[in-house]
Order: structure tokens, then sequence, then C-alpha cells
């Protein structure tokens, strides 16, 4: 199961319209709904600088929510749309969807790193590089990881982690239709460096072989 899912608290909104929505954003505050599951939708009020903060850390559409409105039982919703001004370009309206145990849903699940104290390309000098540190998975919402873990146990220099070499979570499934890579372990930055120093000597070496060219003038 997912380790702590943030809690997003909300006022039940009194009266519906344009009117009590335009109220709302007077009072500081952003209009939305809650809809889906068996229960009728409710109308909610969002503190606007709390949620623009929320939209600007990112990935707010793809995060899963605790709801806590007083005088209701906590749900777990996701973000299905953001309505903004079209001038401002900030949140007018939110629309948020209520979701059941088997409700299939796209979020970034934390990447955890395992054997890293043995890796032989580590143990050289290599340098462990997280290219992924979160990867967007389809999940069911009643059964949310806290994480993937891959395995760099075995990894020389050189070697890469792709998700197709991560075993998942039972129903889980990668956004990304593709072999994408998680992690690799890269040659330590002296090494590289010699490297280069020494690709540069020998295409030296080997321009200083190549005879000149006589050039002859016409008569």
């Amino acid at each position: 199961m997912a380790g702590e899912i943030p809690d997003l608290e909300a006022l039940e909104r009194t009266g519906t319209g344009k009117g009590a929505a335009r109220q709302a954003r007077r009072d500081g505050m952003v209009p939305g709904i809650v809809f889906g599951g068996d229960t009728d939708p409710l109308p909610i009020n969002l503190p606007f600088n709390k949620l623009l903060k929320m939209l600007r850390a990112g990935r707010f559409k793809s995060t899963l929510f605790n709801m806590k409105v007083d005088g209701h039982d906590d749900v777990r919703v996701i973000c299905r749309d953001v309505q903004r001004d079209v001038v401002k370009d900030l949140p007018t309206h939110v629309d948020f969807m209520r979701l059941k145990r088997t409700t299939k849903i796209n979020l970034f699940i934390g990447v955890e790193v395992d054997g890293e104290e043995v890796s032989p390309g580590l143990k050289k000098g290599g340098v462990l590089t997280l290219i992924r540190p979160e990867v967007e998975l389809v999940v069911t919402a009643g059964d949310i990881p806290d994480h993937i873990t891959i395995d760099v146990s075995e990894l020389e220099i050189g070697d890469n982690v792709t998700i197709s070499s991560v075993k998942l979570p039972e129903g889980a499934k990668p956004t990304i239709d593709r072999d994408f890579v998680i992690a690799n372990i890269s040659a330590p930055s002296g090494l590289r460096a010699a490297d280069d120093e020494d690709e540069a000597e020998t295409e030296e070496v080997d321009a200083a072989d190549v005879p000149a060219v006589e050039q002859t003038e016409e008569a």
C-alpha cells in the first residue's frame, strides 16, 4: 500500500451556480466539485493560496489525495480538471473524482535502490545516476505501492537498469510502452577524463602519420 497520502482540506460550498462561485472567489476560495462513486456530487471550496502552491509544485493531476470535508467521510480523490482564467492563468474551478478501490489511475511512484554495497561497478568507483527517481505507473486505487525497487547488485560500469528488468507490483504497469532506462552506472569523472585524453593523443598520432600532400603549380 502507499505510504502517506496527502490530505486535501476543503469546505462544503453552500449554493450552486455562477453567483455562488463568484462569491467564493471574492472570499479567496476556488470553487470545485467532487463527483463519482455512489454519492451525489459535492460542491466544495478550496483556499486559493494553498491550491495555487500545490499546482505550482507540479503533478497535481496525478496525485492521489485524501479529501477532508467537515460533515462528510474522508474520501480518496484525484483531480480530473483545473479550469483557469484565460488571461491570468489562475485556477477558477477544480473537478475531483471519487475513487473506488478497483479504479485504475496514473500515479508517479518513487524508486528505491537495492544492492549498492555489493555492486561491482560502484566498488570500482563508478557513479550511480538515478535518471528517473519516480516512474509513472497505472495502478489500482486500493493497492498503491509505496515504491518500486531496482537491483544494482550485479551492475558493472556502463550497465543500466531498464523498466523491463524491474518486478512491478501486481496489477501495475508503466504508462510508457517502450523499455526506458531508470538508472545507470557510469565511469568516475577522473577515468572519463583520462579516456578522453587518450583518445585525443591517439587522434594526434594518427594525424602525424598521414603523409603531407605535395602541391605542384600548374605550368
